[in-house]
């Protein structure tokens, strides 16, 4: 159903668009439906739940990991290597800490996506949009791969104002020469891909109520 709506929204450019399914608080086993069910990678919240399922898979078998979740600078040594796209980098400290696991370690630069807070929602994490320029030259001098942002709909959930935030994301895109935008959820996809985004996080949608 998910694939149907983005060709129907994308159209020719709907190849262009990676579905990453959300696999938070399911088993190991996720990672083998997403990739039968066609999903491009699989997105993690956690840390420690990344890690064991990224144990646990077929290394030449799984997804390409996201890390989509709140990013903690501690955790990204146990990560490194596994995971490859961080979707939520938002401040200096993280960008530092991959740039100097990837100099020891060297392999593929990580591939990174900025997590912005469009709307500057305190609950939310990402930076604030005066700080992306900033953040984006830092990531591309310390050797980093920037893809693109990433951005989540607001808490309200209001349609008007979850495409004004997917919109003004996307045109930060544009600004900055950043092909990737990481923008939409179960709830909002579909507002996300008119917007422009071509990379979706869709949970619920792809599996199901989601365990507690």
């Amino acid at each position: 159903m998910v694939r149907s709506h983005i060709a129907d929204i994308c159209g020719e450019s709907a190849r262009a668009v990676q579905l990453v399914a959300v696999t938070k608080n399911f088993g190991p086993e996720a990672w083998d439906w997403a990739r039968d069910a066609g999903c491009d990678a699989v997105g993690e919240n956690y840390a420690q739940e990344a890690l064991a399922k990224a144990l646990a898979a077929n290394i030449h078998k799984r997804l390409p990991l996201h890390f989509i979740g709140h990013l903690q600078s501690n955790k990204l040594a146990q990560l490194f290597g596994k995971v490859q796209t961080w979707q939520t980098i938002d401040r200096e400290s993280v960008i530092l800490g991959l740039a100097k696991l990837y100099a020891t370690h060297g392999g593929v630069a990580p591939a990174v996506l900025l997590q912005v807070n469009i709307a500057d929602e305190t609950q939310k994490s990402g930076c604030h949009p005066r700080d992306v320029a900033k953040l984006v030259e830092l990531a591309r001098s310390s050797q980093l791969h920037v893809s693109g942002l990433m951005v989540m709909g607001p808490t309200n959930g209001d349609p008007l104002e979850t495409r004004e935030t997917f919109r003004q994301t996307r045109k930060m895109c544009n600004e900055l020469g950043l092909l990737e935008c990481s923008a939409g959820m179960s709830h909002d996809y579909r507002i996300a891909l008119e917007e422009g985004a071509t990379i979706i996080r869709v949970g619920s949608a792809i599996f199901g109520e989601r365990p507690q």
